[in-house]
């Protein structure tokens, strides 16, 4: 309930005269300090109603300085959390939000109470509210903001758009911050140059940017597992696994690590893959847990996996990353699995047999004909393999079918080699000869 009464609107009556007397002789201390009484009074008395109506009637006194503006939003703005309920503390951050609407000198503060206002949506549980609020702030704009803050508030726009399961927005909003930022090095700092804005140091709440990197890649797993892009969350696990606080941890890094070879293991055969499957190979951590490192090696080595026998081992082990940090490894991912076995299989197959009977084939991969020769089809399409399948006949062709310049080319080479056999020939009977002569004559 609003205190007050004649007594405060006497009260107010005097320091709108002191403002106003200050405000027309361009005294900002006095200005502010008027400004601030003003704000006290309402809110020593309780009067919420009579304060939203003050900082409105303030904001809009002709000529008002910007510098009294501020200090009367950042004042207000500490009286949010002493509100009486929570419909008082709403209207209280909506007054200060159509305050500080377009004014440029206090957009850090309404950023700042954008993100309370949503926070409030959300635990109201209107996520789509809490999401449209927080996409009206560019904050990658703002001069004054923290690099940490921005990257912060940046990130929980794209939190909320994935929670709403707007992932076309969320990767749009997520480009804004470059993987590079978190390699920077916080300990320098550029000194500000003459007439630049100062930048502010940012909220005690705010995350430190190793854990704000943890978060940025925790959100991207989130994105990229809504396509099962497999390699890209393997990435992004790679860059969880580098940062100082999980490697250290055997607690941390391991379940990191399961995930980064499975999701590996799931991913489509292809050069970034084989890098990363290398590279994860030679990590001297893989040895404390040994069945992964015989996944690992099982996948790089050319030879056919039987994928009954593969399964059978790893099954607990597939079943077990529900527990694990992360969560399962997603619906599709038992198939995907069976596919990319398959998949190897024909790879090591075109490696070794130049023409195959398609029925050999299918015996190979422990498949039905039709069910090979889907695979092998699919495969050929999507360009990870050259394949030619006469029908009629049953055989699967892996050579590629060379243009006219290949096959001059390789004219030209075998020509060039006979040419030089020849000469070493006739060098050797010429040798050979002369030999024979020198025996005839001694």
């Amino acid at each position: 309930m609003d205190g007050g009464g004649s007594g405060l609107d006497a009260q107010i009556e005097a320091l709108l005269n002191v403002e106003k007397q200050m405000r027309l002789n361009g005294d900002v201390n006095g200005l502010k300090k008027a400004v601030s009484d003003i704000l006290t009074l309402c809110f020593e008395n309780k009067a919420w109603k009579t304060l939203n109506d003050q900082i409105v009637v303030l904001s809009k006194r002709r000529g008002q300085l910007k510098q009294a503006v501020t200090a009367m939003v950042q004042q207000a703005m500490q009286y949010i959390d002493q509100t009486p309920d929570i419909e008082t503390k709403i209207e209280l951050i909506k007054t200060l939000n159509s305050v500080s609407a377009g004014k440029i000198f206090v957009e850090l503060e309404r950023a700042r109470l954008i993100k309370r206002l949503a926070k409030i949506k959300e635990e109201q549980g209107q996520i789509a509210e809490a999401a449209d609020l927080m996409q009206e702030i560019a904050v990658e704009t703002f001069g004054a903001m923290a690099k940490t803050e921005k990257i912060a508030f940046i990130l929980e726009q794209v939190r909320l758009c994935l929670d709403r399961q707007d992932y076309v927005r969320a990767q749009i909003l997520s480009r804004k911050i470059s993987p590079r930022v978190f390699d920077a090095d916080t300990t320098k700092q550029k000194k500000a140059k003459e007439g630049e804005n100062i930048v502010e140091e940012a909220p005690a709440d705010i995350p430190s940017l190793l854990e704000l990197k943890r978060i940025y890649y925790e959100h991207m797993i989130r994105y990229y597992s809504h396509n099962n892009d497999y390699l890209e969350i393997c990435r992004c696990y790679k860059a969880i696994y580098e940062i100082p606080s999980v490697k250290e941890d055997p607690a941390k890094w391991i379940p990191v690590l399961r995930k980064i070879c499975w999701y590996l293991v799931l991913a489509p055969h292809d050069p970034m893959q084989s890098s990363l499957l290398n590279s994860t190979l030679g990590d001297k951590n893989l040895s404390e847990i040994p069945h992964f490192k015989s996944l690992l090696k099982q996948v790089i080595t050319m030879e056919v996996i039987q994928w009954t026998a593969l399964w059978s081992t790893f099954k607990d082990e597939f079943e077990n990353e529900k527990n694990m940090l992360g969560g399962s490894l997603g619906d599709k991912a038992a198939e995907d699995l069976k596919e990319r076995v398959i998949e190897h299989n024909i790879l090591v197959v075109s490696k070794y047999y130049a023409r195959i009977t398609v029925k050999r084939l299918a015996e190979l991969l422990c498949l039905t004909v039709e069910e090979a020769e889907k695979h092998l089809s699919e495969m050929v399409v999507s360009k990870a393999l050259i394949a030619k399948v006469d029908r009629p006949m049953g055989v699967v062709s892996f050579q590629s079918a060379k243009d006219s310049n290949d096959i001059l080319n390789s004219w030209a080479s075998n020509l060039e080699k006979l040419l030089d056999l020849v000469e070493k020939s006739c060098h050797q009977i010429h040798k050979e000869t002369m030999v024979h002569k020198a025996v005839l004559k001694a």
